[in-house]
């Protein structure tokens, strides 16, 4: 994914379908400078992880 669209996606009050090595997740902030979204799987909300942006994947 890309960083436009992980800002598109974490901005949008539409829940979109994310994945993160085939885990369901929620991206909660975009750092367009290091290219790493704030994500947690959407079962466990308390297991927040800062990933690359281009790992993140859109169904």
């Amino acid at each position: 994914m890309n960083i436009q669209r992980a800002n598109e996606i974490a901005e949008s009050p539409v829940m979109r379908h994310v994945t993160f090595n085939g885990t369901p997740v929620y991206i909660q902030h975009v750092d367009e400078n290091n290219e790493t979204a704030r994500i947690f799987p959407l079962d466990e909300p308390q297991n927040e992880q800062e990933v690359p942006v281009a790992q993140l994947i859109e169904h």
